[in-house]
């Protein structure tokens, strides 16, 4: 064979095999973001009936919408959509005897999504919570807000803010805090330290106030609040206090709980309700003013048992800085703060442990983040808002508190308890991790800024599979900018 045909030949073998790696590269490639994605398997989201029904109605309605194209092997697909379905009964409906429909059975409930690539990454998730005004099942309700959602995100153009930091960052990191953002942290260090093997993360949900003090006294390398710090000025400092930075983490809200029996609707409260029951001046589930927001609702004539945090909290935080705004006497007789002294009530540790007791108590009213609300089938009321609208917590009136209050800036913090915006949620609030202002030795220090960037990049798209919401993107973007200039 001649040397120029030998030649042209391995030339052309050289292109096929390029060809052929370059295929197979190109066919492996995972999705980056979620609108690379135009393939989805959706996998279970749960074992039981209500699972594969909200699962048949998300395959259904994204096959309609023509936007992906739904696979029937995981291999298949550019990513994956999994979660769970989680309903329960809360009674059953009370129709005028003059009705010729069906008595019909009332739920609660939630599905949590998340979207996840080949590399499983997070790409995307939601929790919705069933509508104001359901129709077609619960299921079906369900199932409709996830695609809707989701439809949206992926329309939805903006560019991935970058991660910043050392991959190979060798470390043991200990932080301490809130229990209000727990639930998220403890999945979010898991899922950090899958890709680096090489940092240990424990973190110990002591409330905000033992978090900070175990900061300032250097017992942990990083702490977490609920409750924004002060704004270091030379009037609050202290020789005994190191001054600390504070950076914006993800939003969530704080619910008012209750254990009813025989009530078969969510509840509706005013700020001035609220207010009374907790200073002890509204004392029974039927009085006026309750049964006046709340139609022909089944309020028993019995006494309110009142629940309350016992340690210092910044969910306690959040609650009484709402009620300090909305009420002159609660501010002038109680105030706001992470330990206040209770009008009325019997205190416990812990969201979990308010949630405890509200749950194994008749007649009770208490407060705990959303998320506990929801993990312990807990009933939750709807608050009026500033605008006079009755406003359930979930994702979409949270983030529109967010958006209609003040940003936070450069070492302050931010209330958006009370938030002006139609559709926001009154007692939403941002969670913040604190930093000390010595900063760590080299490796800690390495480590603790590449959770942190995480966190505000990567790990903003897992939090809303937990019920809490990423922070907005002018938001994210202002703590790592202040994040990189610590």
């Amino acid at each position: 064979m001649p040397f120029s045909l030998r030649k042209n030949i391995a030339l052309i073998c050289r292109f096929l095999v390029f060809l052929l790696i370059a295929g197979i590269s190109v066919h492996a490639q995972s999705a980056a973001e979620l609108k690379q994605v135009k393939s989805l398997y959706v996998d279970s989201l749960g074992s039981d009936k209500a699972g594969a029904a909200t699962r048949d109605t998300i395959e259904r309605r994204l096959r309609k919408s023509h936007e992906l194209r739904i696979v029937a092997d995981p291999h298949e697909a550019d990513a994956i959509l999994k979660g769970t379905t989680r309903i329960w009964a809360i009674g059953r409906d009370s129709l005028s005897p003059h009705s010729h429909r069906p008595v019909q059975a009332l739920y609660e409930g939630f599905v949590s999504v998340e979207v996840v690539g080949k590399k499983n990454e997070t790409l995307w998730s939601y929790l919705v919570t069933p509508s104001k005004f359901p129709w077609g099942g619960i299921t079906d309700d369900l199932g409709r807000q996830v695609i809707s959602r989701l439809l949206a995100a992926i329309k939805e153009t903006g560019q991935e803010p970058s991660l910043a930091g050392s991959a190979n960052a060798v470390a043991a990191l200990k932080g301490a805090g809130a229990t209000f953002p727990a639930p998220l942290y403890e999945k979010w260090f898991e899922l950090f330290q899958e890709d680096h093997a090489m940092v240990h993360i424990s973190y110990d949900p002591v409330g905000s106030a033992e978090g900070i003090r175990k900061l300032r006294e250097g017992e942990i390398d990083f702490g977490a609040s609920d409750m924004p710090i002060m704004p270091f000025t030379a009037e609050n400092d202290s020789e005994s206090h190191a001054r600390l930075r504070q950076i914006p983490m993800v939003l969530g809200a704080v619910v008012p709980i209750y254990n009813l029996a025989g009530l078969h609707q969510s509840l509706n409260f005013t700020p001035e309700i609220l207010a009374a029951i907790y200073l002890g001046k509204i004392k029974r589930w039927n009085d006026p003013q309750i049964r006046k927001v709340n139609g022909a609702a089944s309020l028993p004539d019995a006494e309110i048992v009142v629940a309350h945090r016992s340690d210092g909290s910044g969910t306690t935080f959040v609650w009484t800085d709402y009620l300090s705004k909305i009420s002159p006497e609660w501010k002038a007789s109680v105030g706001s703060s992470d330990t206040v002294r209770w009008p009325v009530g019997i205190g416990a540790a812990g969201n979990e442990g308010v949630a405890s007791v509200v749950q194994s108590t008749p007649n009770s009213i208490g407060y705990v983040e959303f998320i506990y609300a929801l993990q312990h089938e807990l009933s939750f009321g709807a608050i009026r808002n500033a605008a006079g609208e009755f406003s359930r917590a979930d994702i979409a009136s949270v983030i529109a508190a967010a958006r209609a209050s003040a940003t936070p800036q450069r070492d302050s913090g931010v209330s958006i308890t009370g938030s002006p915006g139609r559709s926001a949620y009154p007692i939403s609030a941002y969670t913040w991790v604190l930093l000390p202002e010595k900063e760590p030795d080299g490796g800690k220090k390495a480590a603790l800024s590449e959770l942190l960037h995480w966190m505000l990049t990567a790990g903003q798209k897992s939090c809303s599979a937990l019920g809490y919401a990423p922070l907005p993107p002018d938001v994210a973007k202002r703590a790592l900018e202040e994040l990189d200039n610590l």
